[in-house]
């Protein structure tokens, strides 16, 4: 081909944008994708945004913005939420700032006005109850008392006290399978009593059912409370008492013979775990609503609700002495809490994805926690740092328990269907459970340390035993 000839060929003219005629799965797909960001967008305009925590000021900014200060059923944290999503909406339009320059106009005039004896001066804090005033004292009383019983058997060991009992070497057990017994639906907590007697389970199905220990016969059924899956179930270190937490939003008490005794209502959202106060007269709930609760057991009044998490806050924890609680959630973070004066301790980050499983080791400073990135983490409290990163599981890792007695070992429970038992001394791996067909969605241990509690998605209740067990006994499979 010759230079006229290549100069006759003639070029296609590149289309315009307007030009363009877009298939509808296009259009569709495009619009999601703006409507997408600009709800990332209104998210992280909201996450900045300085919203008032005094239920007082917030009423007060409703009240100035037009809205009104109360709807029916509203409480203080719906209140918050739709102040929130108000000054998102007002700062998208541009009128946010304008708006609350009026407003501080209007209360530096009404401020000059005023004699400073009529001022309303609004705490940084939202004051709580005088039941809760009261609550914090008793945890305190409690702590003092078993702090200096725990920091006595440190030093008593520490010296070699030949009546002190040893420490348990953990890496010398074999854990051996026991019972298996199954539910009708797939599991999803479980719990040993305070003896080791008993251990209660919950199902999706929303029931609970009360298991024998060793023979894992079947004594009782906590039937028709929850109206959605039962999410978890704790035994109360007191007495024959069991909590449950639903989907339903409701966490309630029961006693063995599968009678209600108190219904805990509050959270806005379903329930993700529970556990007890050391005493065994409070209880902690967590929930998708972003709080945990802490609530009198007996009255079944809700003494605090602790905002604090960014996400659904999922795991908790007491510490051995019941001074210190610690949460984890979905934000990635875990935050521990002081009982005793309600003040936010630590914040520690470290994992890359939600952290589902929280543990105290009995010495008070250890603290493991487990979740999506398969990572279980231990943290030393004294230091505010990561002491231990273990890469446990090829899957999430869905719960996470400290031996209660003396820590000597830690198990995981993960969703590539195993557990894991690890030393607490320099957490090495000790050894696999792995008789599961399914995700391992809880485990517990009994307090005395013999028996270690799974359940799983398979449906299937495991019971583990160090003892070297006959073996006719072994009725596992």
């Amino acid at each position: 081909m010759d230079v006229e000839e290549i100069n006759s060929v003639s070029v296609p003219r590149p289309l315009s944008p307007s030009e363009f005629e877009f298939s509808e799965e296009i259009r569709v797909a495009r619009e999601k994708h703006e409507k997408a960001v600009q709800d990332h967008i209104m998210k992280r305009r909201a996450a900045a945004l300085a919203v008032p925590t005094n239920d007082s000021s917030v009423r007060a900014r409703l009240r100035r913005l037009g809205e009104p200060v109360t709807l029916f059923g509203d409480r203080e944290m719906e209140r918050r939420e739709r102040l929130r999503e108000l000054m998102v909406k007002l700062d998208s339009e541009g009128q946010l700032e304008k708006l609350l320059k009026a407003h501080e106009d209007d209360e530096a005039a009404a401020g000059d006005d005023a004699s400073a004896e009529e001022k309303i001066q609004y705490p940084f804090y939202t004051e709580g109850s005088n039941r809760l005033r009261e609550a914090r004292l008793d945890i305190a009383r409690y702590s003092i008392v078993k702090a200096a019983l725990c920091i006595h058997h440190a030093k008593t060991r520490r010296d070699g006290d030949p009546n002190q009992e040893d420490l348990v070497d953990a890496e010398v057990i074999e854990w051996r399978p026991l019972r298996t017994n199954f539910d009708e639906r797939p599991l999803s907590g479980c719990s040993f009593s305070q003896e080791g007697d008993m251990l209660a389970t919950c199902s999706l199905s929303g029931d609970s059912r009360i298991w024998s220990i060793p023979n894992m016969t079947r004594i009782a059924i906590l039937r028709g409370g929850h109206t959605e899956r039962a999410t978890d179930v704790a035994f109360s270190p007191i007495g024959d008492l069991i909590a449950t937490a639903s989907a339903d939003r409701t966490a309630k008490l029961w006693n063995t013979e599968g009678l209600i005794l108190n219904t805990y209502h509050g959270h806005l959202d379903r329930l993700s775990r529970i556990a007890f106060h050391p005493m065994g007269k409070y209880l902690g709930t967590t929930s998708f609503d972003k709080t945990w609760r802490l609530w009198d057991v007996e009255t079944g009044e809700e003494l605090l609700l602790q905002e604090g998490h960014s996400r659904s806050v999922y795991g908790i924890s007491f510490q051995g002495d019941g001074a210190l609680v610690a949460t984890c959630g979905l934000d990635a973070l875990v935050r521990v809490w002081d009982l005793r004066s309600g003040g936010g301790i630590l914040a520690l980050e470290g994992h890359v994805k939600p952290v589902l499983g929280v543990s105290f080791s009995p010495n008070g400073y250890h603290l493991a926690s487990g979740g999506e990135d398969n990572t279980c983490r231990v943290w030393d409290l004294r230091k505010k740092r990561s002491l231990c990163i273990i890469p446990a599981h090829s899957n999430l890792i869905s719960q996470v328990k400290f031996e209660s007695q003396q820590g000597s070992f830690l198990v995981t429970g993960s969703f590539d269907t195993t557990a894991k038992v690890w030393s607490s001394t320099d957490f090495r791996p000790i050894q696999t459970l792995s008789w599961h067909d399914a995700k391992v969605t809880s485990l517990d241990i009994a307090r005395d340390g013999q028996y270690i509690a799974t359940v799983s998605r398979d449906r299937a209740i495991k019971l583990w035993s160090d003892s070297q067990s006959d073996e006719e006994d072994m009725q596992f499979g």
